[in-house]
């Protein structure tokens, strides 16, 4: 039996779902769901990284339905909402670990300050030599804290708060891939000092993969990515600006 002739097409039922604020927060989660199933067919393979397969899907998917992003984000805003809950959550497995950190305290401090100066002026650095203009070198400068910080220490100091958005993910996603290689070349085999690593060269991202590796690796990255965005907040943007001007 034929369809009646004013049945919609799927094209018309797109158009019509696409306006509906839930839809991009159905696709984030139904991407992400596949691309994590897609992750754990391959035993969590770095390359096979959760949230670089769904950026993948979800930006195929946007653009073969001509989606505006700006539309799809109206729905997908809703999970920005639930990063500040999960990030005071990270606080839960770190208490677990106050015997160990208590005993660190300061060589982790050290090796904190110490991992986000190396990584910002090697990064602005190479940039430079390079050739990339003023407005790249400050976008790229805050490439590995979390977003939301990394986009407020960018834009003061001339940079572009959409292109540090970018590179901070194609930091995380990178350091999240290759960081297993790294530590394994480098004999770095506490928990500990690879969670702290991960946490403070690749935030959110790094600090996920650091929880599938172990809740310790987790504990630590967590609290070296919320430590980094503090120090990078309070001491890059003073740091950086007259590096700047002398380059720019």
């Amino acid at each position: 039996m034929s369809p009646p002739h004013d049945a919609p097409s799927l094209a018309e039922i797109w158009v019509y779902l696409s306006t509906t604020p839930l839809l991009g927060l159905t696709l984030t989660l139904l991407v992400y769901g596949l691309a994590y199933r897609l992750s754990a067919a391959v035993r969590q393979h770095p390359l096979a990284n959760p949230v670089a397969l769904s950026i993948v899907l979800l930006g195929a998917l946007l653009w073969a339905t001509g989606t505006p992003y700006g539309t799809y984000f109206e729905g997908a805003q809703f999970v920005h909402f639930l990063l500040g809950p999960a990030t005071v959550a990270l606080a839960v497995p770190l208490y677990e670990q106050w015997g160990r950190l208590r005993r660190v305290w300061w060589p982790l401090l050290g090796g904190l300050v110490a991992g986000t100066l190396a990584g910002t002026f090697s990064a602005v650095g190479l940039a430079h030599l390079l050739g990339a203009s003023r407005a790249t070198l400050a976008s790229l400068a805050p490439k590995s804290v979390t977003s939301p910080v990394a986009m407020g220490i960018a834009e003061p100091l001339g940079g572009l708060p959409s292109l540090t958005a970018v590179l901070v993910v194609c930091t995380g996603v990178v350091g999240a891939a290759s960081a297993r290689v790294l530590f394994d070349l480098l004999r770095i085999h506490d928990p500990m000092v690879r969670g702290l690593a991960l946490g403070t060269a690749a935030h959110g991202i790094g600090t996920a993969r650091a929880f599938q590796v172990s809740e310790e690796s987790g504990a630590f990255a967590g609290l070296a990515m919320g430590l980094t965005a503090l120090f990078s907040a309070l001491a890059l943007p003073w740091l950086l600006a007259p590096v700047l001007r002398a380059l720019g």
